[in-house]
């Protein structure tokens, strides 16, 4: 996509502080990115090497990534792990898939083992600890999947145990309120594309201002940016960090844009440091 519709990468640094963090972790440096969608239209070669660059030049301890590396057709996967080989992590990387990853029978299996054989970890519905028995690294299954059971998974946590949770849908967020989540990492919104200064992602006020429209206009608009209600039902979670009941969910803005572009959404690279 032209640098004119998706506009400039931004590296987006915050700070959280997690329940319980041993000391030891403090300071612990995570970058995460998401939804590529390379596919040959919705992310340039050009900002997918500065991003990769950008994600070095931080030096994280663990690099994330959530989800949505392609669109449809994941045989663009071959192409971009050859690209994401290059990323740099004391601890290693790890991801998780979204709702574009698994679109036909063997997506899933097609992307993972693309992973794979980079040396990138796929988590569904499994948990890890690339920092220690001290905080879990927790990937679920994607929200739209059959296989969407965090139960089974989170369970076998100790309740004392700080956890990050890898969830691409913030969707998610609320289902997974019954449980202790220090952070959860979503993308899958792409921030709404269009976000209004002071009000937030037009879409969250979408269908307020479709009804002022007159009905011509209002059937071009819909046609134009699609109904946004079968992407999310919590868009007020489009982008940034949220508390949600007594967990933590930052949603990334993503790299890849569809139509109608960006405004005042730019794509990022997030960079997380932990505190106690």
């Amino acid at each position: 996509m032209h640098w004119l519709f998706t506009g400039h990468l931004r590296v987006d640094k915050i700070t959280v502080k997690i329940a319980d963090l041993p000391a030891s972790l403090v300071g612990i440096k995570i970058v995460q990115l998401s939804d590529f969608h390379y596919d040959g239209m919705r992310l340039s070669e050009a900002m997918l090497a500065e991003a990769i660059a950008l994600s070095n030049e931080a030096e994280p301890d663990l690099v994330v990534l959530t989800g949505d590396y392609v669109t449809d057709d994941p045989s663009p996967i071959y192409k971009l792990v050859q690209r994401l080989k290059y990323l740099e992590s004391r601890y290693g990387i790890y991801a998780i898939l979204g709702n574009h990853d698994i679109h036909y029978n063997h997506s899933k299996s097609e992307i993972t083992d693309a992973f794979t054989s980079i040396g990138v970890n796929v988590l569904w519905n499994q948990i890890a600890y690339p920092l220690g028995k001290e905080l879990a690294l927790v990937g679920l299954a994607d929200y739209w999947s059959r296989e969407f059971k965090p139960a089974p998974v989170i369970n076998q946590l100790d309740s004392a145990t700080p956890r990050i949770v890898l969830s691409h849908n913030p969707d998610t967020a609320k289902i997974l309120e019954q449980w202790r989540v220090d952070l959860q990492l979503s993308g899958h919104t792409h921030g709404g594309h269009i976000v209004l200064p002071g009000l937030g992602p037009l879409v969250f006020h979408y269908k307020k201002l479709l009804k002022k429209l007159p009905k011509k206009l209002r059937l071009w608009v819909s046609l134009l940016l699609g109904d946004f209600s079968k992407v999310v039902r919590y868009w007020e979670w489009a982008q940034g960090f949220h508390q949600v009941g007594n967990n933590q969910l930052y949603v990334n803005r993503g790299l890849g844009t569809y139509r109608p572009g960006r405004l005042f959404c730019p794509p990022e690279v997030t960079v997380i440091t932990l505190i106690s």
